[in-house]
């Protein structure tokens, strides 16, 4: 058992269910007091400095902070990320939910506090730099959405409402936003993207299948590859049966199935349970 497992055990009755909707939540009141008080951004960005003298409501109140300006592209993008979000909960679990997204944001305030001190070694004494700009939950909302391209890559959306595309080129695309935003950034921001989606990169390389390299998984593939080509699948027969659930392509023809790699032997699962069932050893 993982410790993953091991930690869900024993802490999962803890995890907040609905997580997705409280984050949409703190972006709406963000901008309703934005509308308010456009200045009040200002008394609650993730300052150390000021942090460090007194004001530790900002650990927690530059949740507030609006990831972007309010237009009906933001609206529509709420929407889509509720969405997108709720579907992980219920893939991924409660629990496991919970890691991905207060992992995001420990370690976005850890990175917040490493680059307060590089910049202050730099500056005489007494004076407090202010970094706060650079950092928000846009990044760790754009992690959300590269989560959710990893786990359902071949899901179709319309993009603009009008061109379908899988989910995995969606995430390319996002990827390279990313990317162009590092280049033309200071470094304060570099260290700020790359600390908002730590928690995505260690999901990408937890994910990663690394045994698929060898003789052995790659002859096991093959032994497979040719199995699947010798059987005909008769009328009313399935190609695909969840280890778990026990559902079929045929209760639901937008159900995606997958082999685990953990597993000892040819165990296939949904996309509920691909990720929560134990593995066979």
């Amino acid at each position: 058992m993982s410790f993953l497992q091991k930690m869900e055990r024993k802490y999962g009755r803890y995890a907040i269910k609905g997580l997705t909707r409280y984050i949409i939540l703190t972006y709406v009141i963000g901008y309703i007091l934005l509308l308010m008080t456009p200045g009040w951004i200002s008394y609650i960005r993730l300052e150390p400095g000021l942090i460090l003298h007194g004001q530790v409501w900002r650990l927690f109140s530059w949740l507030l902070v609006p990831p972007q300006s309010l237009d009906i592209f933001t609206i529509v993008m709420l929407f889509f990320y509720f969405s997108i979000g709720t579907n992980l909960e219920r893939t991924w679990g409660d629990f496991r939910y919970n890691v991905y997204i207060f992992g995001g944001l420990i370690i976005t305030v850890i990175g917040a506090f490493i680059c307060y001190a590089i910049a202050k070694a730099g500056m005489p004494a007494g004076t407090i730099p202010l970094i706060g700009g650079a950092f928000s939950t846009y990044y760790i909302s754009m992690s959300i959405f590269l989560a959710f391209a990893l786990t359902y890559p071949n899901m179709q959306v319309l993009l603009l409402f009008v061109l379908p595309i899988r989910v995995k080129w969606l995430g390319v695309i996002y990827a390279a936003f990313i990317i162009y935003d590092c280049i033309y950034m200071s470094w304060v921001g570099r260290v700020a993207v790359i600390v908002s989606l730590f928690n995505f990169i260690i999901f990408f390389f937890m994910t990663r299948n690394y045994q698929r390299v060898s003789l052995r998984e790659i002859k096991r593939k093959k032994d497979f590859q040719r199995a699947v080509q010798q059987t005909v699948v008769k009328p009313g027969q399935t190609r695909h049966k969840c280890a778990v659930c026990g559902r079929t392509e045929l209760d639901d023809p937008n159900l995606e199935f997958r082999y685990c790699s953990k597993c000892n032997g040819s165990f296939e699962y949904c996309q509920e349970h691909l990720f929560t069932h134990e593995h066979v050893k």
